[in-house]
């Protein structure tokens, strides 16, 4: 998206979509095991975790970075795998923007 250029979703939409996919990776031992190492989280900190700056933003990463998670999940959802990449775009811009970093 180019500067000043409205995203397609919300910033609300971006973070049901993040949590849903959150709720999804934590029925994945292998793959939340994964997450959670690359987080530095341990299971019982994960709740707390998700409502930090930024931590719905990471999930969304793991997932483009994992493409048969990032297929399965969306499979199950009825999804494009573009509406992740376009929901992790929109919290990324969020965060920019909550940060100061907003042109």
């Amino acid at each position: 998206m180019r500067p000043g250029e409205r995203s397609p979703v919300s910033s609300q939409e971006a973070e049901a979509l993040a949590a849903d996919a959150l709720a999804y990776l934590a029925g994945d031992m292998e793959h939340l095991g994964r997450f959670l190492a690359l987080a530095g989280i341990g299971p019982g900190e994960l709740r707390d975790a998700a409502g930090e700056p930024g931590f719905l933003l990471g999930v969304l990463e793991f997932y483009m970075g994992h493409e048969a998670l990032l297929l399965a999940f969306c499979e199950a959802r009825g999804l494009r795998p573009t509406a992740i990449a376009i929901a992790r775009h929109q919290l990324d811009d969020q965060g920019r923007a909550e940060a100061g970093l907003d042109e």
